[in-house]
């Protein structure tokens, strides 16, 4: 297949093309810079969709940028880089006199109202109590496309876990030093995916014509809490992790508002994902984390 990916250059979309160009499909990129097997956002608005088979958008800026202050002007970022592209993308399928089979969006289980009891699955209500399950609501309905010529799908990720980039990234050098622990309280759950599981349900997706509709990127183990989270980090680096980070400093340093993705956390459990066929690779935390650090 030919596939368009927006946001391709980032964490998700370098192991995205990595394991669509192994599975024999051919891969443009969009992204603001042009370049060898990539096209601008401009160039899409100007010239339209490019021929190709399946188009996937996962352009965002980072949530979680610890760098960027919690205010007005990076919320407006935060939005219009997921409304935007989305609306970009899903405008030129509309208009594309051959339009693709296959349209994927990545979206977050931040639609889901965290919960120390509830549990969720690809049908549970959520997306109206916060600016994050808003956004999520707003962010779905921008990719929405009229008629059902090409099939849709939404892929809800958890915290995504890999070598090189997502939350790892920032959590491994305390941990290292025998300085990492729970946030907050702990108990809160912790909704993660290896990487190499969310290109795998992304790829599943694109080749599987029967595939379409909300599916959550997360693994099968959804009981995990963030503590458990903590001790297997740990454990998997032979360091201890005890040393808990208080809620005060995670509040500080993102902001209120931001804060709650870090310590409050919802259980949800990828039915439909499972239902689809999709096998995982890493339904583990212990395997997947021995990956990530090896």
């Amino acid at each position: 297949m030919r596939v368009l990916v927006g946001g391709g250059t980032g964490f998700i979309g370098t192991a995205l093309t990595q394991l669509l160009k192994a599975r024999g499909h051919e891969v443009t990129l969009i992204s603001r810079k042009p370049g060898p097997d990539r096209i601008t956002w401009d160039d899409l608005t100007t010239s339209g969709l490019p021929r190709c088979d399946a188009a996937v958008n996962l352009a965002g800026e980072n949530i979680l940028n610890p760098l960027r202050r919690w205010n007005a002007a990076f919320q407006k970022e935060v939005l219009s880089s997921r409304l935007e592209t989305t609306q970009t993308l899903a405008r030129a399928i509309a208009k594309a006199p051959q339009p693709p089979q296959a349209w994927v969006l990545v979206t977050g289980v931040a639609y889901y109202q965290p919960s120390l009891t509830a549990e969720y699955d690809e049908d549970s209500p959520g997306g109206d109590f916060d600016f994050f399950s808003n956004l999520v609501t707003k962010w779905e309905a921008a990719a929405r496309l009229p008629g059902d010529s090409t099939r849709q799908v939404v892929v809800r990720s958890g915290v995504v876990l890999g070598r090189g980039g997502g939350a790892i990234g920032h959590m491994l050098l305390p941990f290292r030093l025998g300085l990492g622990g729970p946030i907050g309280s702990g108990h809160q759950f912790f909704p993660w995916i290896h990487i190499r599981d969310l290109a795998g349900i992304l790829a599943h997706a694109l080749e599987t014509s029967h595939v379409q509709g909300i599916l959550n990127g997360v693994a099968p183990a959804s009981s995990t809490t963030n503590a458990e989270f903590a001790r297997a980090l740990g454990t998997a680096l032979g360091r201890p992790a005890f040393i808990p980070l208080p809620s005060a400093v995670v509040q500080a340093v993102f902001g209120r508002e931001r804060a709650v993705m870090l310590l409050e956390g919802q259980k949800v459990v990828p039915r439909r994902t499972l239902a689809a066929g999709y096998q995982y690779s890493f339904p583990e935390l212990g395997a997947a984390l021995k990956e990530v650090i090896a």
